[in-house]
């Protein structure tokens, strides 16, 4: 079954080096119920060098089945009161499970010699659900820091999030061509 999965370099999403292209991604936005976990880490653009970005999570590995009802997985590194937030809500009982969120992950072109959005929710808030997997959720999030990046510190958050009943679409690119594919159906 076709897929659509991007493992992206933590370091380089921390702290992009102009000698260095690797695919990097970002969760910009992300709410859970009605639990804010607003962008708080700094890191670059990489298509406006010059540019700061704010972020919620430097994301290590993103994966769709291109499925209009498939999840989309998320993994990523968080700040230490990002990972108190998420942890909060697994150890409580969840009556809330929608999750709104925004991501952009970026690839570079080699002919264009540029940096490109490979696969994003191009700006748009997307509407979701927490995935559940039998009795648990698909959201965990690491008890000890990350090693790969040891500042600022950080822990791996992962999610999977199933589409809520809207029309939505998510946008996957190669360089100069791009796709808009629907992720979740509209039920009257």
């Amino acid at each position: 079954m076709p897929q659509i999965r991007k493992v992206c370099d933590v370091i380089q999403g921390y702290s992009i080096r102009k000698d260095r292209q690797a695919t990097i991604g970002y969760i910009t936005a992300l709410t859970m119920g009605d639990t804010d976990i607003r962008a708080d880490q700094t890191c670059i653009d990489p298509m406006s060098p010059g540019k700061k970005i704010t972020v919620v999570a430097v994301l290590s590995d993103v994966m769709w089945e291109l499925g209009v009802t498939d999840a989309v997985y998320f993994a990523g590194q968080v700040s230490v009161i990002h990972r108190q937030n998420v942890a909060s809500l697994i150890y409580n009982t969840m009556l809330d499970v929608f999750v709104t969120f925004r991501f952009d992950v970026y690839e570079y072109d080699p002919v264009a010699k540029r940096y490109f959005k490979a696969f994003t929710s191009a700006g748009a808030t997307m509407n979701g659900l927490l995935e559940k997997r039998g009795e648990d959720y698909t959201l965990s999030v690491a008890d000890d820091p990350s090693t790969e990046v040891l500042s600022p510190e950080n822990y791996t958050l992962s999610i999977g999030i199933k589409p809520q009943p809207l029309a939505q679409s998510l946008t996957v690119s190669t360089g100069d061509g791009s796709a808009v594919k629907a992720w979740g159906l509209k039920v009257s």
